[in-house]
Order: structure tokens, then sequence, then C-alpha cells
């Protein structure tokens, strides 16, 4: 079973800097995407920040300049670098790892972490 590991978030002040962390366990073999999502109260999941196994990056509209997604392949832990953090950036932060194919399973699944709470203000 593949588990994934937030770790990082807290109380952040407005224009202050956080990184998230996420690591995959199991038995992994690959992961083609590790992407970033957010909830914010009474809203719904949006993808922030994603990565590629090829380095290609997607980032919402929102916190490009201000957020970048890094990849450890070999560790299976991407990272979320948050600059110049806004209230509006106040949300629970999930990972998850698209399309990861585990030693002896066909085919490959999706896996979410259990998310991470993100709060900024003062």
């Amino acid at each position: 079973q593949v588990q994934l590991v937030e770790s990082g978030g807290g109380v952040v002040q407005p224009g202050g800097s956080s990184t998230l962390s996420c690591t995959a366990s199991g038995n992994i073999v690959s992961i083609h995407r590790m992407t970033w999502y957010r909830r914010a109260p009474g809203t719904m999941r949006v993808l922030v920040a994603a990565i590629t196994s090829t380095g290609g990056t997607y980032y919402l509209d929102s916190v490009k300049g201000r957020f970048t997604i890094s990849r450890d392949i070999a560790k299976n832990t991407a990272l979320l670098q948050m600059n110049d953090l806004k209230p509006e950036d106040t949300a629970i932060y999930y990972c998850n790892a698209d399309k990861t194919v585990v030693r002896g399973k066909t085919g490959y699944d999706d896996y979410w972490g259990e998310g991470i709470q993100v709060t900024v203000s003062s």
C-alpha cells in the first residue's frame, strides 16, 4: 500500500514563507506526477501546483511567481515552497501522487495525503 505523508504548514504571517513536504512510501516503481491541491473553507479543492516525472510544472495563476514546486524522484518527495503568503492562501493543502505504479500490481492508481493546514494570519 502507498502512503503519502505531508509536513510543514502551520500559521504564517502575511508576506511570510513556508515549505510543504510530501513523501510517498510503499512499493513504488514510479509516480507520473506529484501535485499539491488546496481547499479553503466553503470552497472546492483546486490544483495549486504540479510537477511531472520529466520536470514539467504547472501553477494556479494566483500563486505564479510566489510558489515553487520541486521533486526528488529517487526519494518520492515533492516540496512546495510558498513565498509572500497571503490570507487567501489559507487552506488545507493536499498532496497527490498521480498514476503511481506499484510493484506487484497491474496498472496504476492515484494516492492522496490526509492534508495539512496552512493559515496565513497576523
